[in-house]
């Protein structure tokens, strides 16, 4: 049902198939604060439903299902399909990176009675959302002789928690007078991680040099090591039910971990399909998805000829022929449209939370830079699934033309010559600590991607 409210098919006897399924979700956002932890829960959840890791099946036949890894921040499940590899895939492709700030390599120091540290934000972010919150701390430190050790801190209850400090109110005439974007500088984004000095130490550095050993006592780890080390600082806290009707989810990482769960499961749940059905989680996409982990590496690709590889004799031809006929969802997030901040926005092309999974024919700024405009005859075709499979859909645009933009992975995959559309669920605050979706958003994304699979 194309932009129609979906709460009201479930009203009468489906509230707990939307409720249910959302439990799943919260707890796939507050244990995957990091893009690594992402992955793991993702093997976990694989696992758990039989599939294997593609390194060790030798072959691979219709109905096996089976999941690759790289570098411990990408992930891919397969169904592998009745059709041949080269009459292409059903993709689902999400990023599971978010935005956060990021520890620098040399980050301890010491000044005024507090141990300090040094932090670099990463992908767009309003730096003064993240003043005066709980901050979690997330990663590895990497020591020299190759072993890695795992960083939770802030997370359980008993734990502490770290945070940037603000200035008063009484006190902030001058600071009060600055633009938005300079409040707090980029700089000045610096944790406090304690102040008490080492016990019987006169010496200068006394309170980084007790931080330093707690941090050694706790995780076996020296200053140099912050040099190996990726560490990413978060919003502490689970996820939350939001609104008095429960109807929402507040959390950190929606963008774009609501869509990499869907489709995840929307691929996991799957038993047989005609065409090789997969969900590809990536990295670095708000950061323009470079590097060996983002949607630019040749890893995927380099799955995929895996595959033609172990069902049949491979050529290359096989591969560009299967990335040629393959058709995607991009699946990330919409801008959700905001009553309060209903200016940035054409209401007639805009996501609104509570009408399903939200398609975006196209995506970039102004005019239509970076972006993928999908082929009008694909969107007849996704049109069509949607409505066979009574799924609440809806589309829109990023705001209005002139007001910014943004983009996805959709035109990486589509310079493979694969048919790709944006598809995911609208998200109010985006990129802020603490980002809102529509339980039933999530339950229609899942059910829009599952027709996706199954019906094109």
């Amino acid at each position: 049902m194309y932009a129609k409210n979906a709460w009201k098919k479930y009203q009468k006897d489906g509230l707990d198939k939307v409720f249910s399924f959302n439990d799943g979700y919260m707890s796939f956002l507050s244990k995957g604060k990091t893009e690594r932890l992402c992955v793991k829960e993702a093997i976990r959840l694989a696992s758990e439903r039989g599939f294997k890791n593609l390194d060790e099946v030798k072959n691979l036949k219709p109905g096996d299902k089976v999941f690759a890894t790289n570098k411990g921040k990408n992930f891919a499940a397969f169904v592998i399909g009745k059709k041949d590899l080269e009459c292409g895939l059903r993709v689902l492709g999400a990023h599971i990176d978010s935005p956060r700030l990021d520890v620098k390599q040399n980050p301890l120091y010491e000044r005024d009675g507090f141990c300090l540290m040094d932090t670099h934000y990463y992908g767009g972010i309003k730096k003064y959302l993240y003043v005066t919150i709980p901050l979690a701390i997330h990663g590895v430190v990497v020591k020299k002789d190759g072993t890695v050790v795992d960083v939770n801190v802030g997370e359980d209850l008993n734990d502490p928690v770290v945070g940037i400090n603000d200035l008063l109110i009484h006190l902030s005439g001058d600071l009060m007078s600055k633009p938005a974007s300079k409040v707090v500088e980029g700089e000045d984004l610096d944790l406090t991680v304690g102040s008490i000095p080492m016990e019987g130490d006169e010496e200068k550095d006394a309170i980084k040099k007790n931080i330093l050993k707690l941090l050694n006592d706790k995780y076996g780890f020296e200053e140099e090591d912050f040099l190996s080390a990726e560490l990413e600082i978060v919003p502490a806290g689970p996820a939350r039910d939001y609104g008095l009707d429960r109807s929402m989810i507040a959390g950190y990482g929606h963008d774009d971990r609501v869509c990499a769960y869907t489709s995840l499961m929307a691929v996991l749940d799957e038993e047989k399909v005609d065409y090789t059905s997969c969900a590809v989680l990536v990295d670095k996409e708000e950061v323009g998805s470079v590097g060996a982990t983002g949607a630019h590496s040749r890893w995927f690709e380099n799955v995929i000829a895996n595959l033609i590889a172990k069902t049949t004799d491979y050529n290359d031809l096989k591969l560009r022929n299967a990335l040629t006929n393959t058709k995607m969802l991009s699946s990330d997030v919409s801008a959700g449209y905001d009553p309060l901040y209903a200016g940035v926005n054409d209401s007639k092309n805009a996501a609104y939370l509570g009408n399903g999974l939200c398609f975006n024919k196209y995506t970039g700024a102004r005019g239509k830079s970076g972006c993928n405009d999908a082929m009008p005859e694909f969107f007849a075709e996704i049109r069509k699934a949607m409505d066979e499979s009574d799924v609440n859909w809806q589309t829109s645009e990023l705001g209005k033309v002139d007001q910014g933009g943004g983009g996805t992975i959709a035109y990486i995959l589509g310079n493979m010559n694969m048919n790709v559309v944006d598809a995911g669920v609208a998200v109010l605050s985006m990129h802020s600590p603490m980002e809102v979706v529509s339980k039933v958003d999530v339950y229609e994304a899942y059910r829009g991607y599952r027709a996706f699979i199954t019906k094109l």
